[in-house]
């Protein structure tokens, strides 16, 4: 999956714009997605809780691979809105798997098993960026990528053959759930998700709020990247391209040396650098050419790896088991309500204010994240199992 989602991934913002959309309506079309996406946390969070991981995360895959069949067949940019909406519906598993990951790693090496993912996630997206530039090159933007959405639907559907093999990793035995209990649980789902903060230490609810204004962040300058990079430094598709291989081998180089670091001296210490290595590259960025877009996407990829490692693993640390399906449901419920408005407000500032204000709102939103992560994050005594 991470294989094939990367030969569309870097130049997705251009292609919807080239079937008719301005930068506003990408904004929207992200709206939509993260607002979808976060209508079905609690209840894939609930689900995953009380019936298990494994059926959510097998079943739901089916979906989002057909949901691709939207995306390479696209004449207008209104077929994306609709892939969109679907794909993001049926990532209810999402909680779920991730849920899965954390129950599958001993509290010791944490650090070290989410930084394996990302170098498994790295690995397979370094030889798929090259294979979306030459697609590109050979058959022109919209036409690659055409391609490239054709080969995710295969792809998905045989990553979603695969997970019917997966084991359940939750002992109590989960029993079977009727199609009616997925629409009448998400009173309760939503009544335990927003009562879940009370019952967890009060450290998993700063970190909660650090991870949100980080996402927003990204949210509000995630699609406008590639318009900043095309639009203002004036550089090409094709070097955005080798810009996006760079980050990801940067990625592969630095996975191992973060998840020993991350299990050597904790988790908060690590989630600090990524900060610091981020604002930087932030400003590389806006006013970059091409040897600093070299330079900022590989900081961004050291950032991101040194982020998402550590704070999975300070989640699991915090969270028990029989709460972390729970949890993260909530969690990304929320972020992906922040996320929607970034996504949407990102779009619009970019075409109507300035393209570099979306990446200095970016600083803006980062800096008390780093201040919370500072003095009110705390590593707990005992991890959790």
């Amino acid at each position: 999956m991470d294989f094939a989602g990367e030969l569309a991934a870097p130049y997705y913002p251009e292609y919807v714009r080239q079937l008719g959309a301005t930068e506003s309506i990408v904004g929207i079309i992200g709206f939509v997605a993260f607002m979808a996406l976060a209508s079905v946390q609690f209840p894939g969070g609930y689900l995953a809780d009380k019936y298990g991981r494994k059926w959510l995360v097998s079943t739901m895959t089916f979906g989002v691979a057909l949901s691709y069949i939207f995306f390479a067949i696209a004449p207008t940019w209104h077929f994306i809105l609709i892939g969109t909406l679907v794909a993001n519906l049926c990532l209810l598993y999402q909680p779920a798997l991730l849920a899965m990951m954390a129950d599958s790693m001993p509290p010791e090496r944490r650090g070290m098993g989410y930084s394996i993912i990302n170098l498994i996630m790295s690995v397979t997206t370094t030889p798929a960026a090259a294979v979306g530039l030459a697609l590109i090159v050979q058959f022109s933007l919209v036409g690659g990528l055409r391609i490239g959405y054709t080969v995710i639907v295969v792809f998905f559907l045989a990553a979603a053959t695969l997970r019917l093999r997966l084991k359940e990793s939750i002992t109590k035995n989960p029993g079977k759930m009727q199609l009616r209990e997925l629409v009448n649980s998400y009173p309760e789902a939503l009544k335990e998700g927003i009562g879940i903060w009370k019952l967890v230490p009060r450290s998993t609810f700063f970190l909660f709020i650090s991870g949100l204004l980080v996402r927003f962040s990204f949210a509000i300058t995630q699609f406008n990247m590639l318009f900043y990079v095309l639009d203002v430094l004036l550089i090409s598709e094709e070097i955005w391209g080798l810009a996006t291989i760079a980050l990801f081998t940067t990625m592969i180089i630095f996975a191992f040396p973060v998840g020993k670091l991350i299990d050597k001296i904790g988790r908060k210490v690590p989630l600090i650098l990524s900060f610091l290595v981020m604002l930087p590259a932030i400003f590389l960025f806006i006013y970059g050419d091409v040897r600093r877009l070299f330079i900022a996407l590989p900081l961004f990829g050291i950032g991101q790896l040194l982020a998402m490692s550590a704070y999975m693993s300070l989640l699991a640390d915090l969270v028990p088991r029989e709460q972390r399906g729970t949890v993260i449901g909530s969690s990304n419920f929320f972020s992906y309500m922040f996320m929607a408005f970034g996504s949407l407000m990102g779009g619009i500032i970019y075409q109507v204010v300035s393209p570099q204000m979306p990446f200095f709102i970016m600083i803006i939103a980062i800096i008390p994240a780093l201040f919370l992560m500072l003095f009110l994050v705390h590593e707990p005594e005992k991890r959790e199992e």
